[in-house]
C-alpha cells in the first residue's frame, strides 16, 4: 500500500462509488480488507464483526491502546454530483462524508503500520452510523472487548468550514437523537359519508400541528430541542376516507432529561388523538443516539496541541442538533469527535454533497501528529488520560 496522499485520494473516490445500507456494506467490507492486506501483515491483527472491521496495530511497548473511529455505511439517496465516480448503486450515496471518513482511516492505519509508536491503535471500521445504529452493538461485541481503546477519537467532515478548519468543543458537540414513527388506525369509508368513519388523514392533520407546540410550550427556552415530522402517509384515494395515516420524524435534544420530557409530552398528545378520534395509535422511537460529549480534559488539551502543531486552523464552535452514535463511544471511553473543515456549499445528506479533498491531509496530519504526541505523554495517575 503506497502512502501518498493521492492513494487515499483514490480509495476515498473507489469507495464513493459503492455506498451500501447499514449492516449491508459487503462491498465495503471487501475493499476495505483489500486495502488492509496489502499493508505489511507483521505488526497488526485483523478481526471482523459483522460488515465492520476492527483493525489492531501492536505498540512497541504498549502501556495503553489509543482508538481512531470511521463510520462505513451510505444513504438512500440519489446522487446529484459532477463527480466522474459517482455512485454505482442507483438509489444510494455517500452523502455524508462516511467514504472520506473510512479513507482517512486507512491512511492514519497505513502510517502507524509503517511508523509504530509505543502504545497499540486499533482502528475501527464501523457500519450502521446512519441506521439502526452500529456503535452500541460492536461496543458490547466479543470481537471489540479485548481491545477496547483507553482513548478514542473520530471526525466528521462539516461543509460550511473552509479546508484547514477544525472545529470541536469541550461538552457537548452533537444532540440526543430519536426517530419518531406515529401509525394511527381508524375506521375507512367512503367520502361522501364521513360520519360513518373515522378519518386518520384528518387526525394525523390534527397531531401534526398539535407536535409544533412541544417545543414552542413545553421545553424551557433557555434549552434546545427539536421535533420533526418530515414525512406523512395517508390514504389510498380522494374519494376514499383513510383508515390509516403514519407520521415519521426525528426528536432532537440537547439533554437526557429534555429527550424524556418530549418524549412524554408526544406520548400524551397521541394519547389525547386516540381519545378525540376514536382510533389506535403506535409509537415507535425507532433508533435512539445518545449526545456526542467529548471529555473535557482531553478536549482541551487537544485544542491546546492544535492551537501550537500547526497542522490546522482551530475553531471552538457552538454545539449542533445533528446526531451520532459515536456518543456511544465517548460514554463508555474518553475521547472527543471533531468537524473537519471540507468548505462546499451543500450540506450533510444532500444529493450535491462534493466534500473538497483537500481536506483529507489537514485530518491525516492532525490525527496521526496527535495519537503520537499523546502516546509520548507520561499516564496521568496511571491513567490513558
Amino acid at each position: 500500500m503506497s502512502t501518498g496522499i493521492e492513494t487515499f485520494v483514490r480509495y476515498r473516490r473507489q469507495l464513493h462509488q459503492i455506498p451500501e445500507p447499514g449492516f449491508e456494506e459487503f462491498e465495503t467490507q471487501r475493499y476495505l480488507l483489500d486495502r488492509i492486506a496489502e499493508l505489511p501483515q507483521d505488526r497488526i491483527e485483523i478481526r471482523t464483526w459483522r460488515t465492520g472491521i476492527l483493525v489492531k496495530v501492536q505498540g512497541a511497548d504498549p502501556k495503553r491502546t489509543f482508538g481512531y473511529r470511521a463510520d462505513m455505511d451510505g444513504l438512500p439517496i440519489e446522487e446529484d454530483t459532477s463527480y466522474e465516480f459517482r455512485s454505482k448503486h442507483p438509489g444510494y450515496m455517500h452523502a455524508c462524508g462516511h467514504d472520506m471518513h473510512m479513507a482517512i482511516g486507512l491512511a492514519v492505519l497505513s502510517h502507524f503500520v509503517h511508523n509504530p509508536i509505543n502504545d497499540h491503535l486499533v482502528v475501527i471500521f464501523q457500519p450502521a452510523e446512519e441506521g439502526p445504529g452500529g456503535a452500541k452493538p460492536i461496543l458490547a461485541s466479543e470481537e471489540l472487548a479485548d481491545w477496547m481503546p483507553d482513548q478514542i477519537v473520530a471526525l466528521h467532515v462539516a461543509p460550511e468550514y473552509e479546508v484547514g478548519t477544525i472545529a470541536i468543543r469541550p461538552g457537548i458537540l452533537f444532540a440526543n437523537t430519536s426517530e419518531l414513527f406515529i401509525d394511527l388506525t381508524g375506521k375507512g369509508g367512503h367520502a361522501a359519508y364521513p360520519h360513518r368513519a373515522n378519518d386518520m388523514v384528518v387526525a394525523a392533520a390534527h397531531l401534526l400541528v398539535q407536535l409544533q407546540s412541544v417545543v414552542s410550550r413545553n421545553v424551557n427556552p433557555l434549552d434546545a430541542a427539536v421535533v420533526t415530522i418530515g414525512k406523512i402517509e395517508g390514504g389510498t384515494k380522494q374519494n376514499i376516507i383513510a383508515e390509516k395515516a403514519r407520521l415519521e420524524g426525528t426528536i432532537r435534544t440537547l439533554s437526557k432529561q429534555t429527550m424524556e420530557l418530549v418524549k412524554s409530552r408526544i406520548e400524551s398528545l397521541v394519547k389525547g388523538t386516540e381519545a378525540s378520534f376514536e382510533c389506535t395509535a403506535r409509537i415507535d422511537y425507532g433508533s435512539n443516539y445518545m449526545q456526542v460529549y467529548n471529555n473535557e480534559e482531553i478536549t482541551s488539551e487537544f485544542m491546546d496541541w492544535l492551537r501550537g502543531s500547526g497542522t490546522a486552523k482551530l475553531y471552538e464552535c457552538t454545539e449542533a442538533m445533528t446526531g451520532e452514535d459515536f456518543g456511544y463511544f465517548l460514554e463508555n471511553i474518553p475521547g472527543f469527535m471533531f468537524w473537519l473543515g471540507v468548505d462546499t456549499p451543500y450540506g450533510l445528506h444532500h444529493a450535491k454533497l462534493e466534500p473538497d479533498e483537500g481536506a483529507m491531509p489537514v485530518a491525516i496530519d492532525t490525527v496521526t501528529r496527535y495519537i503520537r504526541w499523546k502516546s509520548e505523554q507520561p499516564l496521568a495517575g496511571g491513567k490513558a488520560l
